[in-house]
């Protein structure tokens, strides 16, 4: 992986000894890990200089590892169960950088309903599963998290200011559960869930039309409550 790792910073052609000595191994020793390389076919050699460089082998491996990654399986499964039982669309994502990422979704078969597609990067600081993916950092970590955000009001009730922000994660760090109350989408709420899947920051958080959500929060937050607990370690 050091190897890879080296073309990337490099991006360029890189001879035996130049490996070697951005590896701080010995020529023989590189020798033997480019030659293994160039023979499984993830490096290929230029014809006048005998450079090593990667081929597309590595990028395809990678996507085909990522098209069965199991923490989308996961996701999708763990959704589809709140969703059964809510019947309101339900997302699952990830901490990334200083945003959420949409790993998962299952919409409501509602008339009205809230919709968001894969891979929609969601404000920490206006979604109830932000909210939640901050919890589950040490405060100074979620505060400096906010700092570096684009904290922009989306609609009239977007909470901007950190020390409030503040306040409501640690309120939903104490209870075990996250809300946000139309401050990413006017009409909207949304509840949600976190925890630790295999090292990674993840939640699981459903939305729909503000006086459903008041009338069911206590049976849709059970739901998630359920399927986080059986999925998830807190720490």
């Amino acid at each position: 992986m050091a190897v890879f790792e080296v073309f990337a910073r490099e991006k360029r052609e890189l001879s035996n000894s130049d490996m070697a000595r951005l590896l701080s191994l010995p020529e023989s020793s590189t020798s033997d890990l480019l030659h293994t390389l160039h023979s499984l076919g993830y490096l290929m050699r230029t014809t006048r200089t005998r450079r090593f460089y990667p081929t597309g082998r590595l990028s395809e491996i990678a996507r085909q590892i990522a098209e069965n990654d199991p923490l989308t399986t996961v996701a999708q499964e763990a959704i589809e169960q709140v969703s059964a039982r809510t019947n309101e669309s339900v997302f699952f994502g990830v901490l990334d950088g200083t945003a959420v990422k949409v790993m998962a979704v299952q919409a409501s078969r509602l008339p009205l309903r809230y919709i968001i597609e894969v891979g929609y990067r969601a404000a920490l600081h206006a979604s109830a599963l932000g909210k939640g993916l901050l919890g589950l950092l040490p405060p100074e970590e979620a505060r400096e998290t906010l700092a570096k955000s684009s904290l922009r009001a989306v609609t009239p009730h977007t909470v901007v200011d950190i020390d409030t922000l503040m306040a409501q994660v640690a309120k939903g760090r104490k209870r075990g559960w996250y809300e946000a109350h139309e401050e990413g989408s006017e009409g909207v709420h949304g509840l949600a869930v976190t925890g630790w899947l295999g090292g990674q920051a993840a939640g699981i958080s459903l939305a729909g039309p503000a006086e459903r959500m008041k009338k069911n929060h206590d049976a849709y937050l059970a739901a998630l409550i359920e399927v986080r607990d059986a999925l998830m370690s807190e720490e």
